[in-house]
């Protein structure tokens, strides 16, 4: 290694694809106008983002824009009084948007139901009063357990509205993982339903609810609130357990919004396990309000007559800011669907985008690569020529299925907006605008206000084409505010480079100032000195048409010290064999190199993935190495095992 904790950069991708001249022309932020943006936000950081603030409403100006003496616990827009809900819903009931649908909602079997945001106002109004005849005020922690359903989005909002915190819990955790949430929250009430459709099948949640709040750790909770959305009987807990609809139905259709500091939190967030124990990500209504409508109505270009569709779940922070939050802020209307993209076949994505006239859609690489397994032939079946713009989002998406994505469900003429943030940051990051011209596998540059670098572990910056680390150099409004109840995680954040955020990724920039992100840091394989970034190796198993999904660890090696293990999952009509094996690695070889030698390739027919979808990689660590497989609330399937090793492993000569 030439630099610590640098990375080597092995895959090349050389496509190019520019935006069309009617996209260009039509766009809210042309060419000119992103590069002054740039400019603007370098010579006045503080200046950029009070602009931002000004798009929206408040009950009392900040004192300032950034308060940055006790850092990293920065505090943005001090002084300020505001509340998001404000400006997601109340602003609107005196605008043109009041008779607009703010929500598109279609259930499994097929069931719809839609709210202007005038219903949706009167909706929050509801339930808000009723959350505060419950006993619930400002400060209190309130957990969701919910599926995607309207009373998720209503319950949020209605918290929010109240000065109280949300936590929504995915509803595929377990009991466990939910108990655990609730109690680090110390939640005063539980969302939940009786049950909801999945994959043809309805999954019962008041049960494992229930089952939750066993045991003297969930004795913080007073009240359970249930939406009867499947009809199923469950048992009501006298004095603790209320209907929905009985708490809702005499409540006045006005309620007061509570006015909040900057800083107030506004949710909870726990974090999906890929790396160990949950911690709870604290976000605050200034800030994160102020960095959410910027980033995402200038990503996305939003336009009046926008159908937004995030197919991300309310229990992730893409549901939050990217399917909740932000739309409504920026006065569009989302879908939301209930539930399993393949039912009752694989082409029910397509099928809600051409029904309802979806012009924007957002989803996961992880979704994109399922969908591929099918081929075209399900896109074909429907009228996809509503879409302009197409989003990607949790982990980096390989050239291979970029190119799936932008051919196959956007004509070649929606540009692919691959996004890169996390649940930290709350808002993009470093993004594209659909002006821009794009690289399969790279997520372009920061956007205007946002400072990112690639640097070694003592923050100098690498040369551009050389992995490292990816550090955030400046604060950003929709920060973090810290992890609930834990400030030395939080701290050790800002420590690990010195005086910037590092965010757990590696990436190199090239040439051109364009991002590529090479994996979490945890997963860098050394194999005789080089390090290369796990997304790298993927990507690269991912342009053989065998392949469906694969995951790439590093594993002891006598000789090499560690070496690459790959962990392969199969399309449809490929058979594990011998030969396979050996085209896979010269696969390999030919995109990546010599350097890039696959020590053992394991065919499966899963692997493990948070529910997400993210894959777990030190669970197949753990398996190899024989070490503790550690915290498994996180993953999609609790039970889990090394499945067969169809066609076996082969080591390498």
């Amino acid at each position: 290694m030439d630099q610590p904790g640098t990375v080597d950069s092995l895959l090349q991708e050389e496509r190019v694809f520019r935006p069309l001249p009617q996209l260009v022309i039509e766009a809210n932020v042309n060419p000119q106008e992103l590069d002054a943006a740039r400019r603007f936000s370098q010579m006045d950081f503080m200046g950029y983002w009070e602009e931002a603030a000004d798009d929206l409403d408040w009950f009392k100006k900040w004192d300032q824009v950034l308060d940055d003496k006790d850092a990293p616990f920065y505090r943005w827009f001090p002084g300020a009084r505001c509340n998001i809900v404000y400006n997601a819903l109340d602003r609107h009931i005196e605008t043109a948007n009041k008779n607009k649908l703010a929500l598109i909602w279609e259930g499994e079997p097929g069931d719809q139901r839609k709210y202007t945001y005038f219903e949706l106002y009167r909706e929050v109004n509801r339930f808000a009063n009723a959350l505060r005849s419950l006993g619930i005020r400002k400060g209190d922690r309130v957990v969701i357990y919910m599926p995607p359903l309207p009373e998720t989005v209503i319950s949020m909002l209605a918290i929010a509205k109240i000065g109280a915190i949300h936590s929504v819990v995915f509803a595929g955790f377990s009991a466990k993982a939910l108990r655990q949430r609730i109690n680090d929250a110390h939640a005063k009430l539980v969302i939940t339903a009786d049950g909801f459709y999945r994959n043809g099948r309805i999954v019962s949640l008041k049960e494992t609810a229930d089952e939750a709040l066993i045991g003297a750790c969930a004795d913080c909770v007073d009240s359970m609130v249930v939406v009867r959305r499947c009809n199923l009987s469950v048992d009501m807990v006298d004095g603790r357990d209320f209907q929905y609809e009985d708490l809702v139905r005499q409540e006045r259709n006005e309620a007061p919004t509570e006015v909040m500091d900057a800083d107030d939190p506004l949710f909870l967030m726990y974090t999906s396990g890929t790396t160990g124990k949950p911690k709870g990500i604290v976000h605050s209504h200034a800030g994160y309000m102020v960095g959410v409508n910027r980033t995402l109505t200038t990503v996305f270009d939003i336009k009046p007559t926008d159908i937004f569709w995030c197919t991300a779940d309310p229990g992730w922070v893409t549901g939050h800011s990217a399917g909740i939050y932000g739309p409504l802020m920026a006065g569009t209307t989302s879908v939301m669907y209930e539930g399993h993209p393949n039912y009752p076949q694989a082409d029910r994505l397509w099928a809600i985008v051409a029904k309802y006239g979806v012009t924007i859609f957002y989803s996961a690489p992880t979704m994109i690569r399922m969908l591929m397994r099918f081929g075209t032939q399900y896109p074909k079946q429907h009228d996809l020529s509503s879409l302009r713009l197409l989003g990607t989002v949790g982990e980096p998406i390989a050239p291979e299925a970029w190119t799936w994505l932008y051919k196959n469900i956007g004509r070649s003429e929606c540009p692919v907006l691959d996004t890169w943030w996390q649940t930290e940051t709350g808002m993009f990051m470093i993004a594209p605008l659909p002006i821009s011209l794009l690289k399969p596998g790279s997520v372009t540059k920061p956007l205007p206000g946002v400072e990112c670098d690639v640097v070694d572990r003592h923050g100098k910056p690498v040369p551009p084409g050389k992995g490292g680390l990816l550090v955030v150099t400046k604060p950003w409004p929709a920060m973090m505010t810290g992890y609930w109840n834990d400030d030395d995680a939080f701290k050790a954040c800002w420590e690990k480079v010195p005086g910037v955020y590092y965010a757990g990724d590696v990436a190199k920039k090239d040439e051109d100032g364009y991002i590529w992100i090479q994996g979490r840091a945890d997963d860098v394989i050394n194999i005789a000195g080089h390090r290369i970034g796990s997304a790298e190796l993927e990507a690269a198993f991912g342009m053989h048409g065998a392949v469906s999904e694969c995951a790439v660890i590093g594993v002891p090696d006598k000789i090499k010290g560690e070496a690459a293990k790959a962990f392969v999952q199969l399309n449809g009509g490929f058979e594990p064999d011998d030969d396979l094996i050996k085209d896979l690695k010269r696969t390999i070889r030919n995109e990546l190199g010599p350097v890039a030698v696959i020590k053992s390739i394991e065919f499966r027919e899963a692997l493990p993935k948070t529910r997400s979808g993210k894959i777990m990689r030190r669970v197949l660590k753990a398996e190899e190495t024989g070490h503790d497989i550690g915290d498994l609330t996180g993953l999609e399937d609790e039970s889990f095992q090394a499945p067969n090793t169809e066609g076996g492993e082969q080591e390498n000569p």
